[in-house]
């Protein structure tokens, strides 16, 4: 098999034309280049690698190695790839090296927002000012790059029909990061989601992600899809019922990973039908899954060291979209195009398979927090570890019975707790306050073993009115905030892996405590 050095990858590259690729647009259901006004389709391929778990961050940000991209873009470049996807970045990295080779080559980004420890836990599902602040931090990295077609919001977080409540908090996510790209003055970077294939809940899924307000919804739709397998069709692999299903959808639709490999080497026939007659009016292409061969054997290229050899898949996939000729593929003008349909699906209601509430959590606002920590008699002290703040939880809201749905959400009702958006550390400190004043502010109820100490409130003078539409230090559910902020937090995701359980309800015990377990290390307080 043939292999490629990074010198030889280099000297390909400078054959490469050189020229900012022109802006991807969305008008209805379809993406268009914004000053040709040419129809746009993905022929992409998903970019990342998993070897990363040892390294400092726990991932590879695959658009800040710069000699990797050095490597790789032209032999994505030999695949006709348009587009890649990428999972997760470093927003504090310099990607400018990595997204000039991309531009030159013709290539555009779309990147999910979250990272393995901040990301939306299916089973303990949350939108708070941790996650707040590291998705807008990822939009500011990549907005000014005109090659970045879009921001995934997240990616599987419901996955089967005993997960449906987490997709409030993504949608809640989704509805954030448009209104901060919007306050940032950025152009306008659309926002979607990535779904797989579980037949209970895709249609619901679809419907869900799309109803209600256009602030609120998605601006694109991916979906990750392998029933396509060996030498398939339209019809056995229910790509014809899928596209069935999408022909009257208002957004664009696309296949974020596909790819199936239970027949090895991947032929890749799909390629002709998804660019061909019978999906390419409703679908905008997809991403092939995936470039780096790894142990789920999905790899179209082995890396060793600085070399890379070709796997038969890169040959195969090569061969099939070698055979589309993307300039002539027909399409339609944007100023020729009027979209068909531009009403929104009607938001699920509550069945056997679906209970996610279409009222969303809190827009997470930093002031807000800060205002209500100020305004406390009893706080934690600093550096408490997870698993201590775990325990604290569990007998401060279950034990002990204290009335903690300030701090607490049920997407199944569409209630919120005001202060359900701050970040753990404020949580706490709110649940130990609370605990504090229903025992009637005796000193040594804010003790906790010497995890808490009792303060003087200092809120800054603004902080009054400020909680006060909030309902004060109680945070009282379905408050004002309810239904989402302004957008304006100080900001400056499979996302879970875990397949089994449910967050329903207003629980006693907040359920981020799993998401803050696995993550370990100590938090640190005021």
């Amino acid at each position: 098999m043939k292999t490629v050095t990074a010198l030889s990858a280099g000297l390909m590259l400078l054959s490469t034309a050189s020229a900012a690729l022109d802006p991807i647009v969305i008008k209805g259901s379809k993406f268009f280049e914004k000053s040709s006004g040419k129809q746009f389709y993905m022929a992409g391929v998903a970019y990342q690698s998993e070897a990363g778990a040892g390294t400092k961050l726990g991932y590879i940000d695959s658009l800040a190695d710069e000699e990797s991209c050095k490597r790789d873009v032209p032999l994505l470049k030999e695949l006709k790839t348009n587009t890649i996807r990428v999972y997760q970045i470093d927003p504090d990295a310099n990607h400018d090296t990595c997204m000039k080779l991309l531009d030159d080559a013709g290539i555009y980004v779309v990147a999910d927002l979250s990272e393995p420890a901040v990301s939306i836990n299916r089973n303990a599902p949350e939108w708070d000012q941790t996650h707040y602040e590291r998705y807008t931090k990822v939009v500011d990295a990549l907005a000014p790059y005109d090659n970045v077609l879009g921001f995934f919001a997240g990616n599987e977080v419901t996955d089967a029909n005993n997960n449906t409540l987490a997709s409030a908090y993504v949608k809640a996510a989704v509805r954030d990061t448009k209104a901060y790209i919007k306050e940032k003055k950025y152009r306008t970077i659309p926002v979607g989601y990535a779904t797989n294939d579980h037949p209970d809940v895709r249609e619901q899924l679809a419907d869900y992600f799309n109803c209600g307000k256009a602030d609120e919804s998605i601006d694109f739709w991916g979906y990750n899809i392998y029933s396509w397998c060996g030498e398939s069709s339209f019809k056995k692999s229910g790509f014809d019922i899928r596209t069935k299903e999408f022909e009257d959808y208002n957004v664009p639709v696309f296949f974020a990973e596909y790819g199936c490999n239970e027949v090895r080497p991947r032929p890749f026939t799909e390629i002709g039908t998804l660019y061909g007659k019978e999906m390419k009016d409703v679908w905008s292409g997809g991403i092939v899954y995936m470039y780096h061969e790894e142990a789920n054997k999905y790899g179209l290229v082995k890396i060793n060291g600085n070399k890379v050899e070709r796997l038969p898949d890169f040959k195969n996939l090569k061969e099939q979209m070698s055979k589309i000729d993307f300039d002539e593929l027909e399409g339609v003008s944007m100023s020729s195009y009027t979209p068909s349909n531009t009403e929104p699906r009607q938001c699920p209601k509550a069945q056997k398979f679906w209970s996610a509430s279409s009222k969303l959590p809190p827009t997470p606002d930093a002031d807000i927090c800060s205002c209500m920590v100020e305004s406390l008699e009893c706080s934690p002290k600093r550096n408490i570890k997870s698993e201590d703040m775990g325990d604290l939880f569990s007998f401060i809201c279950g034990e002990a019975g204290t009335d903690c749905s300030g701090i607490n959400g049920d997407a199944e009702a569409g209630v919120y707790g005001a202060y359900s958006m701050c970040n753990p550390s404020e949580r706490l400190a709110w649940a130990m306050n609370a605990y504090y004043t229903e025992q009637g502010g005796r000193e040594d109820a804010c003790d906790f073993d010497g995890k808490a100490q009792l303060v003087t409130p200092n809120p800054a003078s603004t902080c009054e009115a400020k909680l006060d539409k909030v309902g004060g230090i109680q945070g009282a559910p379905d408050g004002p905030i309810t239904s989402g902020g302004s957008g304006s937090g100080n900001g400056g995701s499979g996302d879970s892996d875990e397949d089994e359980g449910s967050a329903a309800g207003m629980t006693a015990v907040p359920v981020f405590l799993m998401s803050v377990a696995a993550v370990g290390g100590s938090l640190l307080f005021w």
